[in-house]
């Protein structure tokens, strides 16, 4: 059961999603940024000296830090999973390519929210329902 120490938090959270530099930040990630290909997300993801780079960092970081109070109990799951997805979302759109990556190097694609997901049935349906909207496009039969 979420307690108000619960809602301070998810409030907080919220306020700091206003900061001007985390604004821009979630916009890029969210409408922005669609790559076509590794290639084109890599350009961003791991170029420290690309623009966009900020802003991957940024939002991911934000997310993976949100994601990690739900784990460790520091907010209540159910009341921050009925506040946000954004999290999710960034995840869905972005997992699939990092697949290989994550084969390759043992290093987790947004650990902390691929493990509320795992953990939370609100998190996976959230998670199946961002997969049909921003994840990879299905293979034709």
């Amino acid at each position: 059961m979420a307690t108000t120490a619960d809602a301070e938090v998810i409030m907080r959270l919220y306020e700091l999603r206003g900061e001007e530099m985390l604004r821009k930040a979630r916009r890029f990630m969210v409408f922005d940024f669609n790559p076509k290909s590794l290639e084109e997300l890599r350009a961003v993801s791991r170029d420290v000296k690309a623009a966009e780079n900020v802003h991957w960092r940024q939002s991911i970081s934000y997310w993976e830090m949100a994601a990690s109070f739900v784990l460790q109990g520091a907010v209540d799951p159910d009341l921050y999973l009925a506040s946000t997805g954004e999290g999710i979302l960034i995840y869905a759109k972005f997992h699939h390519w990092h697949v290989e990556t994550e084969k390759q190097s043992g290093n987790p694609f947004m650990r902390n929210t691929a493990a509320m997901i795992a953990k939370y049935p609100a998190a996976a349906a959230m998670h199946e329902m961002f997969l049909k909207m921003f994840g990879p496009p299905k293979a034709a039969n």
